[in-house]
């Protein structure tokens, strides 16, 4: 069981994240330690809890510039409601199962936040939540919206004078995003579809004579076409399925 936290940054509920400061040793930097938020968005892939674990086991390293990782329940939501997990609650042997559990473990959530201009309101909010919690490091688990909103945080904590370092930790099984090779999420969504694209052969196979000869699979992939092309794996030999693949 993931411990939640809260504590009051204004307006609205509030969750029990109480400050932390941490003694540094005489060889490290001067500046105190920061906490960090850590939030998952969009749908959760296979993998996206892997990706938490390196995020929080990493941070544990680091005591003396990351004193606390919180994870915001329900994504960026726990961060706007100040409903947090606070992960420093939990051991190294939970934390470490995290690479073995499906789904989202903190909760995700399809919330897009709008550009800085149409609602500043949301992002002031999130800066003042980052400020009362002595957040001063932003991971941000997503695709392409994730990203954009983790570098328009970025720009209006500096203007509102309380600088947070947003990082966009990539999440995605479309494989688009700009400067990375292969995205985690992308490996298992491709080895589903080969799979999925061999089987339904068969199907067809078998049934040809006097059923389906024609099988037409719609994949995902928004305007990239690696889940497409992923789907070619699933033959071995000249003739074998797919015959025909159409990319965006």
């Amino acid at each position: 069981m993931l411990a939640a936290s809260k504590k009051n940054a204004g307006a609205g509920p509030c969750s029990e994240a109480p400050r932390s400061a941490t003694r540094k040793k005489p060889e490290e930097s001067s500046m105190p330690a920061m906490n960090a938020f850590y939030a998952q968005s969009g749908g959760v892939t296979a993998v996206i809890n892997a990706t938490a674990c390196g995020v929080i086991e990493t941070a544990r390293k680091h005591k003396g510039k990351i004193a606390n990782v919180y994870a915001g329940r329900n994504g960026i939501i726990g961060a706007l409601t100040e409903d947090m997990i606070n992960t420093n609650r939990e051991s190294a042997s939970t934390i470490a199962a995290l690479k073995d559990m499906p789904g989202g473990a903190f909760g995700s959530a399809r919330y897009k936040l709008k550009g800085i201009e149409e609602n500043r309101a949301e992002y002031e909010r999130l800066v003042e939540v980052f400020r009362a919690h002595n957040i001063g490091y932003f991971f941000y688990n997503g695709g392409n919206d994730s990203m954009d909103t983790a570098h328009k945080v970025s720009l209006i904590s500096k203007k509102m004078g309380f600088p947070v370092t947003c990082l966009g930790v990539p999440k995605t099984v479309d494989n688009d995003l700009p400067i990375t090779d292969t995205c985690p999420g992308f490996g298992s969504v491709a080895k589903y579809v080969a799979v999925s694209t061999r089987e339904a052969a068969m199907d067809v196979a078998s049934m040809a004579k006097t059923s389906t000869k024609v099988f037409i699979l719609e994949v995902m992939g928004r305007h990239a076409g690696w889940i497409s092309a992923a789907g070619g794996l699933a033959g071995s030999e000249p003739g074998d399925a797919p015959l025909i693949i159409l990319f965006p």
